[in-house]
This record gives structure tokens, C-alpha cells and sequence, in this order.
């Protein structure tokens, strides 16, 4: 993990089991967990929306997102302006994610990976670089 990275999380009750077991690995950055905080049942609204925030106004570099699909976070999360939720089920998605489409907030389903491909997953997607050229000029056109 690259040292001094401002990274938001957070997770409905479906995540919160793989949000506790990647915590460990993002030492070195700066964690800001916005929740879950208990497998109680919980609106995953309430999570993506404090995170795409942090990431918008620039509290966060990164927001790293988890529901049981994915889908309900990634939704809500690209509802804000300048936030580019990439649902990532495998490394082979999250490297265009970053390096085609910019993305600045990493969706993970809980129910259909593993601890270790939830690690492995992060680890291209922080590693990997925006290829900018003709990749920004399609970038530059998703917000409305």
C-alpha cells in the first residue's frame, strides 16, 4: 500500500466481515472507516454516501466500497458528481478500472469473492496508474 494514502471505507452488514479482514492490509495509508460497524442488518445508502463524499471533496484519495453484490454501492456511489465507482469481481477488471476508466472508488461483492482475491483485487487497483491520452478524453465526458 502506498504510504500516505487517504483511503475512505465502509460496508453494509453483507461487507462488513471482508471490510474487517482488509483493514490490515491498507496499513500504511490513512483509513477513515465510515461503517458498518457490526453484521446487523444496515442500508448500504447510509455507507456509499458518506464515502463517494469523502472522495469528492477531496478528504479521501481513494473509496474503497463492499456489499454482498456490489451493486447497490457502485449504484449509489456514481450518483455523485466526480466519482467513478468500478464494480471489481477480479484483478483482471480492477486494472482497466484504474487505467481506462480513472476510477477513484473500488466496489467489491462479499458474497462472491474471497478474503484473497479481495486483497489481490486491491492490490492491481492501487497499483495501478490512470493511462490518461485518449482514455481522458472518454473520462472527461462521464459527468453530466
Amino acid at each position: 500500500m502506498k504510504q500516505g494514502l487517504k483511503i475512505a471505507i465502509g460496508a453494509d452488514h453483507a461487507g462488513f466481515d471482508l471490510k474487517e479482514a482488509l483493514k490490515p492490509i491498507l496499513e500504511g495509508a490513512e483509513i477513515k472507516d465510515y461503517g458498518t460497524y457490526s453484521t446487523e442488518s444496515a442500508d448500504y445508502p447510509d455507507f456509499a454516501h458518506p464515502v463517494a463524499s469523502a472522495v469528492e471533496n477531496g478528504e479521501a484519495d481513494f473509496g474503497i466500497l463492499i456489499c454482498g453484490t456490489a451493486n447497490g454501492v457502485a449504484i449509489t456511489a456514481n450518483k455523485h458528481q466526480g466519482i467513478r465507482a468500478a464494480l471489481c469481481w477480479k484483478p483482471e477488471v480492477a486494472e482497466p478500472a484504474r487505467s481506462h476508466n480513472n476510477a477513484n472508488v473500488i466496489c467489491l461483492p462479499a458474497r462472491h469473492v474471497t478474503v484473497e482475491e479481495a486483497k489481490e483485487i486491491l492490490d492491481v487497483f492501487f497499483n495501478t496508474e490512470f493511462e490518461g491520452g485518449r482514455h481522458a478524453r472518454r473520462v472527461d465526458k462521464i459527468s453530466c
